[in-house]
């Protein structure tokens, strides 16, 4: 007979049946999800995500682009930040409604490296912040809570540049230099997904790298104010390869993908990586199918379960495997309270549904 999905399911024979039958079909019916695509009226390359709730859903851009989402992905707002029609929003963050920033990576001596904020969703925009050094590269956005975030770029003068806000991304700070530990050669990270910088219980923060002989993890337990850095078993062959995300649940178990977009289907590097305690010491995951397969972000999704995407597919790790879920050019995922998302080039978003 064919396999019963979601809706399918009768409860009333539900009513009839022993309680533990019962509980065995019901979560059989919720633990498997599908992902579909929803249509959007846009085909800029989407890399920034950031899922507020069931039916609110922001993502960015090329050309300038936030989309919005606030009936579960039926209609969308699409909008061009007056100003930045030639910019790259690689990393957005909402926090209701009304209220998001958004950054463009870079370069920034082009003039591209800047910070967006809106207050009344999306009508208007005002820029923050802005940076011209040569060399910085905004690679990530996080926050901590409304008021507290981090923006992540490549190194200036061998030194990771990080900044801060206090007001809900109205002013930004950045961390003295000396603070962290010294970049390696051609050490630095990737803004493919937003999702190389991950922040957890108001004050850890941990960043991922590449590019350099080691892959490497940066952590600080104190906003930013201090680092360590650990060596991971991954070693980039080339600057197109190394962390590309990472993900902590809770304070000790995290996990880390990338591998080589240049070479998406033939990388030797172990592309997952797992910690137990904090990022102190990392070791090769479970692997993928076929092995080294390049991903550029994860998300935890349910217990037990991560889900990753790259240009070649997305994945989902279940009972330690890695199946492939659908054939999509993506680029970030993300999953939060059951609700799964993920957006890639030419305007492609996915949305995971129950079966």
């Amino acid at each position: 007979m064919p396999p019963m999905n979601a809706g399918q399911f009768n409860f009333q024979r539900c009513l009839r049946m022993s309680l533990r039958p019962c509980l065995i079909l019901v979560f059989s019916a919720i633990a498997f999800a599908q992902w579909q695509r929803v249509s959007v009226p846009t085909s800029s390359s989407l890399r920034g995500l950031s899922v507020v709730s069931k039916n609110l859903v922001w993502a960015s851009g090329t050309g300038g682009t936030v989309i919005k989402t606030v009936d579960g992905g039926q209609s969308w707002s699409v909008m061009i930040v007056p100003g930045a029609e030639k910019l790259d929003f690689r990393a957005i963050r909402a926090f209701d409604l009304d209220n998001a920033v958004v950054v463009s990576s870079g370069p920034a001596e082009k003039g591209q490296a800047r910070i967006y904020r809106t207050s009344d969703g999306g009508k208007t925009w005002k820029q923050t912040f802005e940076e011209t050094r040569a060399g910085i590269f905004f690679d990530a956005l996080a926050f901590w809570d409304r008021d507290h975030g981090i923006v992540l770029s490549d190194p200036v003068a061998g030194r990771f540049a990080l900044f801060t806000t206090s007001d809900g991304g109205l002013t930004w700070k950045q961390i003295p230099p000396a603070s962290l530990p010294a970049a390696l050669p051609n050490e630095g990270a990737f803004a493919a997904s937003n999702s190389c910088l991950a922040v957890q219980r108001g004050r850890n923060v941990w960043f991922g790298t590449g590019g350099a002989s080691v892959a490497r993890v940066f952590h600080s337990v104190d906003r930013g104010q201090t680092w360590s850095v650990s060596d991971t078993p991954m070693h980039p062959t080339n600057n197109s390869s190394g962390i590309f995300a990472l993900q902590f649940k809770g304070l000790k178990n995290g996990i880390a993908v990338g591998g080589d977009y240049a070479h998406p289907e033939s990388s030797a590097l172990p592309n997952i990586l797992v910690t137990n305690d904090g990022g102190e010491s990392w070791k090769p995951g479970d692997r993928t199918q076929p092995a080294g397969m390049y991903l550029s972000a994860v998300s935890f999704a349910t217990k037990n379960k991560w889900v990753s995407a790259g240009i070649k597919g997305l994945f989902v790790k279940s009972a330690g495997s890695w199946m492939k879920e659908a054939d999509y050019n993506l680029n970030a995922v993300a999953v939060q309270d059951g609700n799964g998302w993920a957006v890639g080039a030419t305007g492609t978003v996915l949305r995971m549904s129950a079966r």
